[in-house]
Order: structure tokens, then C-alpha cells, then sequence
């Protein structure tokens, strides 16, 4: 199934999956084939001795917005040899600013700001997408603009950019949301066919990671 065909019919029910509670440790059953995909090749983790879960998205992706809160409320059931990390997605050079605001936030330790760029695109309609809107945005949200374009030009930021470019290739990740476990499955809603099936199917396959 294509992410095209399987996010159009996704979108309807996108409220309803938002109010799921994910149950901590609930269905982690043996994942069925088709619910993911197995690397040819592992991905050597940077987490030593911890199961690293990698979270594909982007603040333009509707369907990440609804993910999130998901994923945000899942991770905190997860145990200490278990790591999230967020990976923010720019398939082409038009998501290049988006992506890098992650990292902006992040360097200025801003991540609470998060959910409210996801807020700012998807629910107040903003076009917040290239760099002069993203700074005003960041502006109104406390955010000094020298502070973010020094922050926004810096070579760390270019470099996780550069780092979260190359994850996607070797983890390739075609669409989002998308979660990587192990350094050697993925899987999405486009497999799933749910939010909250994705998650189930993460949890099992982090389970799987640590047994292997």
C-alpha cells in the first residue's frame, strides 16, 4: 500500500486515533510480517548498550501532528535501556528550514516548543515553513532572533541536519511518521494501518531487539 493511498483514508479517522491511550506495555505480541520491514543492513546505534528507537517526521506532516502527542505519552512508558530520538525529516530542499528548526530548538533548549510548531502549521494555519517565518514564529514564542539565527547558521546545526539526512537514507525512510527500532526495523501508520498499531508493533519490536 502506498503512504499516498493509506494516509487519505488515515486522515478521516486522524481525530479519533488522537484520543487513544496507549496502554504501557499493552499488545506487545509477536509483530505480523507485513507490520514492518527488516533492514538488509543494521544501522550501528550511537546509544551504547540501549534499544535506540528513532522517530521520522516532519512539522509539515499532518499526520506526524497527530502522531506525536502518541508517541510523546508512550515514550515516558518506556523502560531505561530504551532511547527516542527524534529525527526531523527534509525530503527535499523545501523542508530544509523546518528541519533545521528542530535542531534550533533544541540547541537552545526550546524543545518545549515542540508540539506548539506542530500547533502553529496544523492547527492555527500558519504558514511557518521557511526560515523568516520560522524566526518570527520563534520570536513570538520568547525566542530572541539574534539567539536563533546564530543558533540556525551554526555548524552543530548543519551537522545534525547533515546526520539526519544520512539516517533517513540508511534507514530508507520514505514517508512519515516512521519509527526505526534497533538499528534494524521499521515501521509507520503505512503498515499498521493505525497509530496506535504502530506503536504495539514498536514495542514488540523493541522487545525483539532485546533478546536478539
Amino acid at each position: 500500500m502506498s503512504y499516498l493511498s493509506f494516509f487519505g483514508r488515515l486522515a478521516a479517522t486522524a481525530t479519533l486515533a488522537a484520543s487513544v491511550l496507549i496502554s504501557p506495555l499493552a499488545s506487545a505480541l509477536e509483530p505480523a510480517p507485513n507490520s514492518y520491514v527488516t533492514l538488509g543492513q543494521a544501522v550501528p546505534s550511537d546509544s551504547v548498550g540501549k534499544v535506540e528507537v528513532l522517530e521520522f517526521f516532519a512539522y509539515s506532516c499532518p499526520h506526524c501532528a497527530v502522531m506525536e502527542p502518541l508517541v510523546d505519552k508512550w515514550a515516558s512508558t518506556l523502560g531505561d535501556d530504551v532511547v527516542l530520538k527524534r529525527v526531523p525529516v527534509a525530503f527535499n530542499a523545501g523542508m530544509g528550514d523546518l528541519q533545521r528548526a528542530y535542531f534550533v530548538l533544541e540547541a537552545l533548549d526550546r524543545l518545549d516548543l515542540h508540539p506548539k510548531l506542530f500547533a502553529a502549521i496544523h492547527q492555527e494555519k500558519r504558514p511557518v515553513f521557511d526560515k523568516k517565518a520560522i524566526r518570527k514564529w520563534a520570536e513570538s514564542e520568547g525566542i530572541e532572533g539574534a539567539d536563533f539565527d546564530s543558533a540556525f547558521d551554526s555548524f552543530g546545526v548543519q551537522t545534525k541536519a547533515n546526520r539526519a539526512n544520512d539516517l533517513i537514507r540508511l534507514y530508507q525512510i520514505q514517508g512519515t511518521p516512521s519509527l526505526a527500532i534497533g538499528g534494524k526495523y521499521v515501521t509507520s501508520p503505512a503498515y499498521t494501518n493505525s497509530y496506535e498499531d504502530t506503536l504495539r508493533v514498536a514495542e514488540a519490536l523493541i522487545k525483539q531487539s532485546q533478546t536478539n
